[in-house]
């Protein structure tokens, strides 16, 4: 058997686009044959998957699981809106959060499970899903929330099918009660979180770096009016507890009634909020502009 030096590695790495462990194991299964590895990588789909590797995929589909005092969302990626109806598609989106269910939050983890019924694992069955339907695709990213005692409701805003759409909102309601009662006050929560995308849950859990820099931002407003500075710290006091009815979970008026504010309604539960998780579909993903006339000009020879 010929030696996999580091080089026949790189070598291999540069014509197919597949990953290092990848050209390695090809490699080793070809003798160190580097045209028979490229026909191994190739029958596999990690050469195609590789080339699919650097588009952009910002759409696909987020999926929630759930099972006794625990739940978990999951978000895959794929570059069109079209693939988000591709029943296998979905049913790898699904298979996911239930694996993460299983496994933990860790992608790593959850990309080294077996998937269900293919002998692959889950990076292995996506690579697979990459080459055969032709998009570059991402599990990109993953929670799970648990609870000691009450539920981990899930939520899921304009569902394609059970469990399965664009938003995706997990709401861990801890303390005593009927299952069937905790659930439909998480469900509630889900919608709130979904409509109101809070970004902490009190106001402990607030991001000192966001705070400081809307103290910044208020203070400057402040002083722009002229007002002497003890009146200025009053005025930043204000607008910074109005900031928190803003971003904090419970600190904002329950969206089913329009009056009450989130906390009162937990606390007259008598449970506690312990965690929330809001996915939406492609948030934080640059997607690249598109400029339509320059590119039917450059189609054209313009």
């Amino acid at each position: 058997m010929a030696a996999i030096t580091a080089a026949l590695v790189k070598d291999l790495r540069e014509k197919t686009g597949a990953g290092m462990m990848d050209c390695k194991k090809a490699l080793t299964e070809t003798d160190g044959d580097l045209e028979t590895a490229i026909d191994w990588l190739r029958k596999k789909g990690l050469a195609a998957a590789a080339k699919k590797s650097g588009r952009v995929a910002a759409e696909g589909l987020v999926a929630v699981a759930s099972a006794p005092l625990k739940a978990a969302v999951v978000e895959v990626n794929a570059e069109t809106d079209f693939v988000a109806r591709n029943e296998t598609f979905q049913a790898f989106v699904e298979a996911c959060a239930k694996i993460a269910l299983d496994v933990g939050e860790d992608l790593e983890a959850i990309k080294a499970a077996p998937f269900p019924g293919t002998g692959r694992t889950v990076a292995e069955e996506l690579t697979h899903l990459v080459a055969t339907i032709g998009e570059n695709m991402n599990l990109r990213r993953a929670r799970v929330l648990t609870v000691s005692q009450g539920v981990v409701a899930t939520y899921v805003h304009s569902a394609l099918k059970p469990g399965l759409g664009k938003i995706g909102v997990l709401a861990a309601v801890e303390g005593p009660g009927e299952i069937a009662t905790l659930e439909t006050l998480g469900r509630q929560v889900g919608m709130h979180v979904a409509a109101t995308r809070p970004e902490a849950l009190d106001i402990d859990a607030v991001d000192p770096a966001a705070l400081e820099r809307e103290r910044a931002v208020l203070s400057e407003q402040a002083r722009a009016s002229g007002k002497p500075e003890n009146i200025i710290e009053k005025m930043v006091d204000g607008r910074v507890r109005k900031y928190y009815e803003e971003v904090v979970l419970l600190e904002q008026v329950w969206v089913h009634d329009g009056e009450s504010r989130v906390r009162a309604v937990v606390k007259k539960a008598g449970v506690t909020l312990t965690g929330f998780v809001r996915f939406q579909l492609g948030e934080g993903i640059e997607k690249p502009k598109e400029d339509f006339a320059a590119e039917v000009a450059a189609t054209a020879g313009v």
